[in-house]
């Protein structure tokens, strides 16, 4: 973390805008985001996968921050920034139209009511969402938890900036698996899988 971290750390100053591109030496031809990266596996994989992109991560946890910079380290990968915040703050100064790819990937499903609005996905977080991504741009979303897939697919049905291109229990062809998807399965929780264009 104190070796690392700073190399990869995205920073924001007070009403600063962030050009992701150039984050990246040279310009990454395209941009993808993953939004709660967990262990960072997924992340770093397709990272390893797709050398010539640029790829943010967003993840608030210090375990997890952790988990990305050993991939990073060991595997040496240079294509990965981080924000270790609330990607919310990053959505805001990212430029209309700059991401061509979103994951959402097993997120923490707040199963209690009364937490239900911290839920990412919802109203206010897919306008963010449908701001950044590209026409035609693709969300992934995964998740084992029943209630949160119920609330997670509801959103997105009524939200007509999106529109619904997979929906499967199983993984897409270009799946990379998650270290938490392969212990649900293990568990015998089914996971279940949308992939949505920006309308």
């Amino acid at each position: 973390m104190r070796e690392l971290l700073p190399k990869f750390e995205i920073t924001l100053a007070v009403n600063e805008k962030l050009d992701p591109f150039g984050l990246f030496t040279p310009p990454a031809e395209k941009m993808w985001l993953e939004i709660g990266f967990g262990g960072g596996e997924h992340l770093a994989a397709q990272a390893l996968r797709h050398p010539s992109f640029g790829f943010i991560g967003c993840e608030p946890f210090v375990n997890g921050i952790a988990g990305l910079l050993d991939h990073i380290d060991r595997e040496s990968i240079g294509n990965i920034r981080i924000f270790p915040d609330d990607a919310r703050r990053l959505c805001d100064v990212l430029p209309s139209a700059s991401i061509e790819r979103c994951y959402i990937l097993f997120a923490d499903p707040w199963p209690k009511a009364k937490h239900a609005e911290r839920r990412f996905i919802g109203s206010e977080n897919l306008l963010r969402l449908a701001r950044i991504l590209k026409p035609q741009g693709q969300l992934y979303l995964a998740t084992d938890d029943t209630r949160l897939a119920d609330w997670m697919f509801l959103q997105m049905q009524n939200c007509a900036d999106f529109e619904e291109t997979y929906n499967a229990s199983d993984p897409p062809a270009d799946w990379l698996p998650t270290r938490y998807e392969q212990k649900a399965i293990k568990a015998g929780r089914p996971p279940v899988y949308r992939i949505y264009h920006r309308v």
